[in-house]
């Protein structure tokens, strides 16, 4: 390349909307994205980010490409994969010029560290692949030899760039600096692989950013203004003081004191793994986000990441935090749950800026959204995860982490530990065991654990005894099932009723045997039903608990409160039921339904919790195997069924049983080999990313349903209008998550023939409910289908 280059190339033309501005020039795209992305980087990865950011896009210096985009015009045009031409490609140069570079300069060191970043500037748009091929074709070693990519290069090196670009005389890399070590007979398998992720989020999300201050510069201002952790530290400890002082000095409230205090005098200790380990109804949410806000201020880490395994509870747990932050504004709390992201052949400039980077200092997110972002390989999903880097991860219901992708998942949360400065908060009231191998068998259980594990409460057994609450009623026999008529009388029979089934078919069916019984105070929940509907459907509960409490306290007669739900309940849901039946399940499940029993200690005598065989199978895989395992346990009915001893045995029985912990073989496809022949780093990111489905979103879509809530703030109409005329912007698409169902695929296609619901035009992959016609989402039950993916039976949902 000459040294002088051309002024006039460009890397993005001007969007439609700002048509005579002036187009951006790729010099200065180049520099901004180096700079960028070395500021965001890791440490170890800096001099790597900073050369990725100026070599990415080489490539559209070619003659073809310049012409292309000045032809093309739009928004559009630089994106890589709405691209068929060959002519018009440029990923493939900067990679190759990175090897000559650096080979050039460093030797055989140079040519081992050129495949790093190779990967990250060949898939700065279509994504992390792999290195030598794989189940779904060639992979990044064969496209760099090939004709199409060495003439890609050949065409730029003809091209004029400046030399502070092409060539940069004041970058040191050292190869003993980064964590390249063969994985293959080691015990770190993916710790690479996860350094990698870090350094291509941060190149990634410095393209995004900079193509966002130019094509959308009001959006871009809009990332700046939010509150620091110093600031969201002294308005959470304001906030449980007002609580504290407006709270009875009941037997609960003081212990609920003391657990927040052992969470601030923790805080102190230095980052680690932790687990907090409390009954359900102790307070677990707000101590949680104390520690992690008072441990983040005094290590200087960045941000607190709160990931809660069931999409169907999220935004309980966000509107908390929303009150506690109140007075620092709405966008202090980020909900990122959203499943509605385009393929690259899909992706359009407003999708491209729509995608989250985790920009804020609290995250609410889903298990689903975290760990298949730590596994991803698309720039969409992997542009947050150079933000984990020093960051509070908050674990909520640990108990519920993906059991046949929990090998992976252990692993990558160790690294985080041990490489990017994260802490990891185990955050349960039972207790799973993570911390060392679960088995003695090597072929069976955890065989790499977390490490240490320092448990935030002195005393957990005084704690557990101090918090008994509920009177819990086995079955006669754990084998024997019971019909719904049946259990449906029995149930009809209490005024105050909580009943939580495992399948949402089973909660239909129930809450309709209850409707025909009585018809008076009954209500349904369940994951079919959107996220503002559940919303709703619980502040009413609430509502009229309270109503309830009041009449009965002031002698008068009280209306009856009957409840049928999925365990979406069971987690981050405090609804305060004297008496609960839970459908026969894993231990855990079923402790966490007892904790939906006098969960305020107010009652004279202790809460009753019934548990019974249900005449329909959990499905198989994880719930059924949880309720063999708890059948085991219980086998000769214990006097104190969650006795702690009991659920230590109980998850250790659940992990050795289970057919495999890695059941898609992550940790292998994740192992970095190293080719001392032809000095490659070889990683299978594409076929890891494919396998780490905890949803299988192959088989799902989501569709946005017209539920009228009295409650939201602005009509759900009105959103989806303008999803479709302006298509989808990050702030809209926020707000629309509230609105999502997920169904199965043969779902949708049925959906589509009969004319219920149509794809979003401006948001392929995105469907919604034809305003005309409300047959498809009923009032009460919601979705009308039979099943859906990412029930809470699923555990991931």
């Amino acid at each position: 390349m000459s040294p002088e280059s051309d002024p006039d190339d460009w890397a993005h033309a001007p969007p439609p909307d700002r048509s005579g501005a002036q187009p951006h020039g790729l010099d200065e795209h180049l520099r901004s994205v180096a700079g960028l992305a070395a500021a965001a980087a890791v440490p170890s990865a800096r001099q790597c980010a900073r050369l990725a950011g100026l070599w990415h896009d080489l490539g559209k210096r070619r003659p073809g490409f310049q012409r292309y985009i000045r032809q093309a015009g739009g928004a559009d045009a630089h994106i890589e994969g709405r691209v068929a031409d060959r002519d018009k490609t440029h990923s493939a140069a900067g990679a190759l010029w990175a090897q000559r570079v650096l080979q050039e300069r460093l030797g055989p060191q140079g040519l081992l560290l050129s495949r790093v970043l190779q990967y990250v500037i060949a898939g700065h748009h279509a994504g992390l692949d792999n290195w030598d091929g794989g189940e779904a074709g060639a992979g990044l070693a064969a496209r760099l030899a090939s004709a199409d990519a060495q003439r890609e290069l050949q065409e730029v090196l003809g091209r004029p760039s400046p030399p502070d670009i092409q060539g940069p005389e004041d970058f040191a890399l050292d190869l003993q600096s980064l964590p390249i070590g063969d994985e293959r007979a080691n015990a770190t398998p993916g710790r690479f692989a996860l350094w990698l992720r870090m350094l291509f989020s941060a190149l990634v999300d410095a393209d995004f950013l900079d193509t966002e201050v130019y094509m959308n510069p009001a959006q871009a201002g809009r990332r700046d203004g939010a509150p620091g952790l110093l600031a969201m530290q002294q308005a959470c400890q304001s906030h449980l003081d007002h609580l504290a002082a407006g709270a009875a000095p009941t037997p609960v409230n003081r212990l609920r004191a003391s657990i927040l205090g052992q969470c601030r005098a923790k805080a102190d200790f230095p980052p680690g793994v932790f687990s907090l380990t409390v009954p359900t109804g102790g307070g677990k949410t707000l101590s949680s986000l104390a520690f992690a806000l008072n441990h983040a201020a005094r290590h200087g880490q960045r941000r607190i990441v709160y990931a809660i395994p069931y999409t169907s509870i999220i935004e309980q747990t966000a509107d908390v935090f929303r009150q506690v932050f109140a007075a620092l504004g709405e966008d202090v709390v980020i909900e990122h749950h959203s499943n509605a992201e385009t393929t690259p052949e899909q992706e359009t400039a407003r999708s491209r800026l729509a995608c989250e980077n985790w920009d804020a200092p609290l995250i609410v997110t889903t298990n689903v959204q975290l760990f298949e972002s730590l596994f991803a390989r698309k720039t969409s999903r992997c542009r947050k995860l150079h933000n984990l880097a020093g960051s509070v991860i908050v674990l909520d219901e640990a108990q519920l982490l993906p059991l046949e992708f929990l090998q992976p998942v252990v692993d990558v949360l160790r690294y985080l530990v041990q490489d990017f400065g994260v802490t990891v908060l185990l955050c349960t009231a039972t207790q799973p065991v993570l911390n060392t191998s679960t088995s003695a068998d090597p072929q069976r259980g955890l065989r790499r654990g977390l490490g240490t594990v320092t448990e935030i409460i002195d005393d957990v057994p005084a704690l557990y005894a101090a918090l008994e609450r509920v009177q819990v009623h086995l079955p006669v026999s754990l084998e024997t099932p019971r019909a719904w008529p049946e259990l449906a009388d029995e149930m009809a029979g209490h005024e105050a009723m909580l009943a939580i089934v495992s399948r949402r078919a089973d909660a239909a069916e129930l809450y309709r045997l209850l409707k025909q019984r009585t018809d008076e105070g009954c209500w349904h929940l369940s994951a079919l039903m959107c996220a503002q509907h559940r919303s709703d459907t619980i502040a009413a509960i609430k509502q009229a608990l309270q109503r309830r409490r009041e009449a009965l306290a002031a002698g008068r007669a009280a209306a009856p409160v009957r409840v049928v739900s999925t365990q979406l309940v069971e987690a981050g849901v405090d609804l305060d039921f004297p008496v609960v039946y839970r459908a026969m399940a894993g231990l855990d499940s079923i402790a966490q339904a007892a904790g939906r029993c006098n969960r305020e200690g107010k009652l004279a005598a202790l809460g009753q919790v019934h548990v019974f065989v249900p005449p329909t199978q959990p499905p198989p895989g994880l719930l059924r195997q949880a309720r063999d395992a708890c059948k085991l346990v219980w086998h000769d009915r214990p006097a104190e069924p969650f006795a702690l001893p009991l659920i230590q045995r109980y998850f250790q029985r659940l992990l050795h049983d289970a057919a495999s912990l890695d059941a898609k073989r992550i940790a292998e496809l994740l192992k970095l080999e190293i080719d001392r022949k032809t000095l490659s780093l070889s990683v299978r990111f594409r076929d890891a990313a494919h396998a780490f489905k905890l949803i299988d979103d192959k088989d799902s879509a989501t569709v946005l349903v017209r539920y009228c809530s009295p409650n939201a703030r602005e009509e759900v109409n009105e959103m989806i209008n303008r999803l479709e005329r302006d298509g989808p912007s990050r702030w809209l698409i926020r707000k629309l998550q509230r609105y999502g169902v997920t169904i199965y695929q043969h779902q949708l296609r049925k959906l589509l023939d009969t004319g219920d619901i149509r794809e979003v035009a401006a948001c392929p992959g995105l469907y919604v409910q034809l305003a005309e016609w409300d047959g498809f989402y009923d009032p009460v039950l919601g979705a009308r289908v039979d099943s859906a993916p990412g029930d809470p039976a699923s555990y991931v949902s």
